[in-house]
Formats: structure tokens, C-alpha cells, sequence
């Protein structure tokens, strides 16, 4: 999945085209974040010298039609599309990133890719120039341009498997509010992540080890328990905060050879499996209203879901039907028991909630029915303990609704709703593995259904055809 944002650039207060050209490509090609260059792709330019041939192309502009504008000129269109952590390698970005620039701007106009690795989630920046290679035009940012690069964004992101946004909101959000519950890396990781990196490169001591993070890029502030600050921190980070492994005694004692060193475990969002979903109904989405461009896309969209179906059947060895029709209705039936295993457990969870608040309440309060007993149910009597009274019938009553012919004790009911709870806890990590496995089942065997009597539906038509 990866979002876009469209963002016209124009030269802004105290600059000259020229300098805010060079700006905006100076941020993007950034060595740090771009791996020394490596990531920076250029289309119909250099990008050493893109600034520089944007400003030209302006002036040709100039030159061959006559038309000037002030500051409100776009000079350059800066787009940036993000992706999902793990879903996405930057070899891999850069190249959709290309042709995402491409396709757009049909080709027409000079862009720079620049693809960020700094950030826990790849994105790309990418900067086409206004003008077109021919110098002759402008590119023209219609209304619905952000819409449009966003559909396009999408197609691509379906035509290399990758997933998207379902309902895109109106308005954007912030990186961490879209990322969710996954929150980026903090300093801390980042300066774990450095020394595990400086470990791997087998420093002799202790001070090379410093000269290696110092190498990286990280300040050093040297006294009685080492901090260290990366270039974008404000406070030094001190060794003995990191956890456990990276205190500055046990990192000596790594280098020494007493002890082997355990990497904390990053924070990587594990790239996500390529699930199977339902083939669309192109003819019943089109008699519903929908055109020629979500024709096309539903096209290559089932195109996609039938390789993941043949994939799926592949892997899972299910390439007859009758096999799949077994195995799915195996999985349903197996999802169903283990559902109303489940809910038998909570149910009787409940009672032994119930059950064992009445069982107290019924012995505290078994003294004085006793005697209520006793005075021969006497009303005055009833209205001095009438609390405990109501207590006791509400106790018994609890009892006869429950079946409860003979009182357990509480220690019983405790030891069994320990034992329900871990029968539902375990009864839980197997509910939804068969439910995952029935969705993707019944899904696939959906889109089998659909396939077959499309083709179906295609011979009779075919007969008749011939008939006729």
C-alpha cells in the first residue's frame, strides 16, 4: 500500500526560481537519505544537474512562446508516495516511483526520483519540471489531479501485488496516525540498531567501538557512564539506558570474548501476506454505474486475485474440485466446533461467576434466615434484616435456575475457572487460525465458483451462437 500527496512548487518570498529549484532537489537527493546517490534515479536529466537543466528548459520556455508569470509561477511539481514498512524494498519503490512519474506526465516532462531509506517507511520523492521537454508547454494541473495520481498510484500498487487503501479519507493524516499502532522507531532503537552495526564490524576495544558509532555519525560525551547523540537528537542518550546488552560492562565484556552478544529485536513491520480476495463482478459494477476506468481497473485487479487463486490451490495441493469442496466444508465445520466450544466455555464462565458470588452471599447470610425460620417468618423480624433476607432467596433462587443440587465449594469453582480460562486461551489461538483458514478458503473457492460459470456461461452463449 503507499499514499501519495501532489504539491505544486512555486518560488516563494526572497527566492529566484533557481535557487528554489535547487531547494527543494538539495533535500531530496540528500546522500544520507537516498544511500549516497544509489537511490536517485533521473529521467531526460542529470540529476547532478537537474536544477540547473529545469532553469534552462524555463528560459526556452521564455524565449519560444513569450509568456512570462510572476511568483505565483509553478515551477516544478514535487509528489511524495510512501509506503508500508516491510512491504516494499527501495530498489523496488524507486522503480515504481519511476514509472508512477512517467505514466502521469506521459513521458512529457524531466523528473528526479529520489527514494528516502532515513525514516522507518520507504517513500519516494519525485520532482518533474513544469515545463514540457519540448519547451513549447506547461504542464497543467487540473482540478482532481490529486485523485487522479492517486487512482494511478493504486493501479500500480495492484500490479506489483502490493495492497491499498480500501476508502482513502478526504483529508490526509499524519504519518503516525496512518501507520496505526505501529509506532516508528525511537532514538534509543536507532542507537541499538548503530551498535549492533559497529559489533558486527569486530572492533579490537572498547574505543574503537566508540570510533565506529563517532564514524556513524554519533557525539560522544565521555565520563563515568558513556552518552552518546545522533545528529538529529537533542539529548544525549546514556549506554546504561538501553536495556539489557548494551550497558558499557557488557558490551566490554562482548569484546573480550567473555560474552556473545544478543541483538535487541528491531521494530520491523513484518511484511504481510498477499491474501486472496473475491474477484469483482465487472458486468454487475458496470450496470451499477461504473465506467470505463474502473473497467480497466477490475480487469487487471482479477487478473491479480486469479494468480493468488491458482497460487493458493497450487501450494495447497487442492487443484480438484471435489478436493476443495472437501477441504472447505472440513475447515467451516472445524471453525464452527471449535466457535461453540468457545462459547460453551464463556457461558459456564458466567455461572461460575454468578455461582460463586451467591454461594458466599448464601453463607453469610445463612445465620440469619436460619433464625427467620425460626421466629416463624415474623415481619418484624423481616424488616430488621431484610437485606440479608433478600441476599439468601436471591442466593437459592440462583441455585435452582442453575441446576445446582448440591452446593461446591468456592476453592472448586475457582480451580475449574482456571482451567476453562486456559482451555479458552488455547481454544482461541485455534479458532483463529481455522477462521483465517475458512475466509481464505471460502474466498477462494468463491472465486473458483465464479470462474467456472463464467466459462459456463460463456459455452452456452457460444452454443447458441452456432445454433443460430
Amino acid at each position: 500500500m503507499a499514499t501519495t500527496r501532489l504539491m505544486p512548487l512555486h518560488t516563494g518570498k526572497g527566492r529566484d526560481v533557481g535557487t528554489a529549484v535547487s531547494d527543494i532537489i538539495d533535500y531530496a537527493e540528500n546522500p544520507e537519505k537516498t544511500d549516497y546517490g544509489r537511490l536517485i534515479t533521473g529521467y531526460e536529466c542529470d540529476s547532478r544537474t537537474a536544477d540547473a537543466e529545469f532553469l534552462f528548459s524555463k528560459r526556452q520556455y521564455t524565449a519560444l512562446t513569450g509568456r512570462t508569470r510572476g511568483s505565483d509561477d509553478v515551477i516544478a511539481y514535487h509528489l511524495r508516495q510512501s509506503f508500508v514498512p516491510g512491504e516494499v524494498t527501495p530498489e523496488e519503490a524507486n522503480r515504481i516511483g519511476c514509472e508512477l512519474a512517467k505514466r502521469f506526465t506521459n513521458g512529457k516532462h524531466a523528473f528526479i526520483v529520489c527514494t528516502h531509506i532515513d525514516k522507518h517507511h520507504v517513500h519516494n520523492h519525485i520532482i518533474w519540471n513544469s515545463t514540457f521537454l519540448d519547451c513549447t508547454r506547461k504542464f497543467r494541473n487540473f482540478w482532481g489531479s490529486t485523485r487522479a495520481v492517486r487512482r494511478l498510484n493504486d493501479t500500480l500498487c495492484i500490479e506489483n501485488g502490493l495492497s491499498i487503501v480500501e476508502n482513502p479519507q478526504r483529508h490526509g493524516k499524519s504519518y503516525n496516525k496512518w501507520l496505526g499502532d505501529q509506532a516508528k522507531p525511537s532514538n534509543r532503537e536507532f542507537l541499538r540498531v548503530a551498535i549492533d552495526a559497529a559489533l558486527a564490524q569486530k572492533p579490537t576495544d572498547f574505543d574503537a567501538l566508540l570510533q565506529l558509532l563517532r564514524d556513524a555519525g554519533y557525539e560522544i560525551k565521555p565520563g563515568k557512564i558513556p552518552a552518546l547523540r545522533g545528529k538529529n537528537q537533542k539529548r544525549f542518550i546514556r549506554l546504561d539506558t538501553l536495556g539489557s546488552g548494551y550497558s558499557e560492562a557488557e558490551l566490554r565484556a562482548v569484546l573480550s570474548g567473555e560474552k556473545v552478544h544478543q541483538p535487541r529485536k528491531r521494530i520491523i513491520r513484518p511484511t504481510p501476506d498477499k491474501k486472496v480476495n473475491l474477484l469483482v463482478d465487472i458486468q454487475a459494477k458496470l450496470r451499477a454505474g461504473k465506467g470505463v476506468g474502473y473497467e480497466r481497473w477490475a480487469k487487471v485487479f482479477n487478473l491479480k486475485q486469479m494468480a493468488q487463486t491458482v497460487n493458493y490451490l497450487t501450494e495447497h495441493n487442492l487443484l480438484e474440485y471435489d478436493v476443495l469442496v472437501e477441504k472447505t466444508s472440513a475447515t467451516v465445520a472445524r471453525y464452527n466446533e471449535l466457535s461453540a466450544q468457545i462459547k460453551a466455555a464463556e457461558k459456564r464462565l458466567a455461572e461460575i461467576a454468578v455461582l460463586k458470588t451467591q454461594i458466599i452471599n448464601y453463607a453469610k447470610t445463612r445465620d440469619t434466615y436460619v433464625a427467620y425460620r425460626k421466629a416463624g417468618y415474623s415481619k418484624k423480624f423481616l424488616a430488621e434484616h431484610e437485606s440479608d433476607i433478600l441476599l439468601h432467596k436471591a442466593a437459592k433462587k440462583s441455585f435452582d435456575e442453575l441446576g445446582v443440587k448440591k452446593l461446591p465449594t468456592v476453592k472448586s469453582l475457582q480451580a475449574e475457572y482456571a482451567a476453562l480460562l486456559a482451555e479458552k486461551k488455547a481454544a482461541y489461538t485455534d479458532y483463529r487460525k481455522a477462521r483465517n483458514e475458512m475466509k481464505e478458503l471460502l474466498t477462494v473457492k468463491a472465486n473458483v465458483d465464479h470462474l467456472l460459470g463464467t466459462d459456463r456461461r460463456e459455452a452456452e452463449r457460444e452454443k447458441e451462437h452456432g445454433q443460430r
